[in-house]
């Protein structure tokens, strides 16, 4: 199929697309993410100024919502960003709502070449983000391995609270970070319904926030968010 028409146009379109702002709040964990319509808000009129369409287009499939996102040029060559499943966390019409919104988001950015930012203007200048909904991925400790010179909280032992378990002790801060984070895994990994993995990991936040937020580096925080993040978009409704 001929694609040079809209390959040139979209590679022009691509350059007058704006932020993809994080104005929307997520009620779970109190952080912004980027909505749908910011999404589309961020790339639609430059998409419109070089002759080119958005199409989203659902696909059959069991268990949860398939989406393909589509330019369509004025020429009438088409261009595809492929196909990507969501698994609907409940078989009803919010559970399927909630996936297509979210499959549609997150085609749509992959495909645009376009990523959140925080509505604050300086997130392009943030080795570190701020919150804010992320696709979904591991979260690694490689990071947090170097203790900085210096850090006398490192050296004082750290206890977790587990909800109707007691108490887990850790020598210092970087392997309760490292220990936090693994217990959020294991919640998001657990074969539980979907709430009640976010009621166990927001009861563990709680719990814990204090020493999160006195005794915990604003690196080990920044992880620590990303893992909470990371399930509480998952799995929220």
């Amino acid at each position: 199929m001929e694609t040079s028409a809209i390959a040139k146009a979209f590679l022009k379109a691509q350059k007058g697309f704006g932020p993809a702002l994080k104005t929307a709040t997520n009620p779970h964990f109190r952080s912004k993410y980027v909505s749908l319509d910011g999404c589309i808000e961020a790339v639609i009129d430059s998409l419109h100024n070089n002759n080119l369409s958005l199409i989203q287009k659902t696909h059959d499939c069991e268990g949860g919502v398939k989406i393909e996102t589509i330019l369509l040029h004025e020429s009438g060559e088409t261009m595809s960003g492929g196909m990507l499943f969501v698994p609907a966390n409940k078989h009803d019409a919010q559970g399927y709502g909630s996936a297509l919104t979210y499959a549609r988001r997150y085609s749509l950015l992959s495909f645009m070449g376009i990523a959140p930012e925080d509505d604050d203007g300086n997130a392009a200048t943030k080795s570190i983000p701020k919150t804010g909904i992320k696709t979904p991925m591991p979260v690694t400790t490689s990071a947090l391995r170097s203790k900085p010179s210096g850090d006398a909280s490192a050296k004082k032992a750290i206890s977790l609270s587990l909800p109707g378990k007691g108490e887990l002790i850790f020598p210092d801060e970087y392997k309760f970070a490292d220990g936090f984070i693994s217990l959020i895994k294991k919640i998001d990994a657990s074969s539980v319904e979907a709430k009640i993995k976010l009621e166990k990991a927001d009861l563990l936040f709680k719990t814990n926030k204090v020493v999160l937020e006195n005794r915990i580096s604003k690196l080990k925080k920044t992880d620590i968010k990303q893992a909470m993040d990371n399930l509480f978009n998952k799995y929220r409704n």
